[in-house]
């Protein structure tokens, strides 16, 4: 079946047998926000203005790297504003994530090093980085001075604070790459957590439904392991798809590599040891779900907050099971991950690999 029978993709789309997912292909139907093509227009636009990729590389392969189908399959009923800061800030999130892997590809610690301190400031002091001369830089703090402006200053300050941390993962990863270490599967299914953004993804569930949820329906049972497995799936998805492209370029950190270095798995092994635990991720959603589902009848208790808590609470849970789907997808259409059509299997196509000075 198309993936997107009246969206991006109007043919079908082959999926490799070891990657198929057909609960996901039957039981999640994928969505489409309906602002999606002026999305891409706009975040495209975005990248060349903000300097984020060159201008032949956006026009190659910006539209092709699927970015925006991604977020515009996630954020169901987000307002227009909400959704085009979120994609911005996910491609963005992209070029960062290419910049670490070439940071250690040419041997660049310090300005690796000075790169995470100047995003930690961006977070605390947006504006004050709005024209940085690091486009990747002056990237993030226009994304940060949007986002922070939809909700109050609680929800700001926890998204900072999740974001923090994910750039001492990501730190840390560049630490293990530089220096050999393949981290143990516990140890790097912690980590991957942080460097996936997970908390992040989730806090974004909120500007979206124009409602902040207090903490204690955040840390409820159900609907805190609905949220966890619908980003450990998109993590662990993205292992299992990402796994030939990162063997190639001599990256440490996947759960297949895990798998392979610390508990003796081959290859063939990893994929279907990965494959299980992402079947699994799909089995806890489900459960969750229903139970969510309880639990926002029993929060819409006829008052004008209940009712509004409720109603943010089934959005947000609708649209973590959007996050599957979105995921899946995108997985075989973008060219980020199509290392069998490049010319160097190591290299992406899409990116500048200029290794620079120290």
């Amino acid at each position: 079946m198309p993936a997107f029978p009246h969206g991006t993709t109007p043919t079908q789309t082959a999926v490799p047998p070891a990657l198929s997912l057909p609960v996901i292909e039957g039981a999640f139907p994928r969505q489409l926000h309906p602002y999606w093509p002026k999305l891409q227009e706009n975040t495209r636009d975005w990248l060349l203005e903000k300097r984020l990729m060159p201008p032949d590389k956006v026009a190659r392969y910006a539209d092709n790297l699927r970015y925006t189908d991604l977020m515009a399959g996630y954020y169901m009923e987000a307002p227009d504003d909400v959704l085009q800061a979120i994609a911005d800030y996910s491609a963005w999130f992209f070029v960062w994530d290419d910049r670490h892997d070439r940071d250690v590809v040419h041997g660049r610690p310090e300005a690796w090093r000075e790169l995470c301190v100047l995003l930690h400031a961006a977070l605390e002091s947006p504006r004050r980085h709005l024209h940085h001369e690091d486009p990747l830089v002056a990237g993030f703090a226009d994304s940060m001075v949007r986002l922070y402006s939809f909700l109050g200053e609680s929800w700001n300050a926890r998204f900072a604070r999740h974001f923090h941390d994910v750039i001492e993962a990501y730190d840390q990863e560049f630490r293990n790459r530089t220096t050999g270490r393949v981290p143990a599967v516990k140890e790097y299914l912690e980590l991957r957590r942080l460097t996936f953004a997970h908390w992040i993804w989730l806090d974004l569930l909120e500007p979206t439904a124009r409602y902040e949820i207090p903490e204690s329906v955040r840390e409820h049972s159900a609907y805190r392991r609905a949220a966890l497995a619908c980003q450990d799936f998109a993590a662990w998805y993205n292992d299992l798809c990402s796994l030939p492209k990162e063997l190639a370029g001599d990256e440490y950190h996947n759960l297949g590599i895990s798998l392979i270095q610390h508990e003796g798995m081959t290859l063939e092994e990893a994929v279907v040891e990965v494959h299980h635990r992402v079947t699994g991720c799909i089995s806890e959603f489900l459960a969750a779900e229903e139970e969510v589902s309880l639990f926002a009848d029993e929060l819409a208790d006829g008052t004008q907050r209940g009712d509004a808590l409720a109603a943010a609470v089934r959005l947000n849970v609708s649209n973590m099971r959007n996050w599957f789907s979105s995921v899946y997808w995108f997985h075989h259409e973008s060219g980020r991950y199509r290392v069998d059509s490049w010319d160097d299997r190591s290299t992406p196509p899409y990116i500048s690999d200029q290794a620079g000075e120290e």
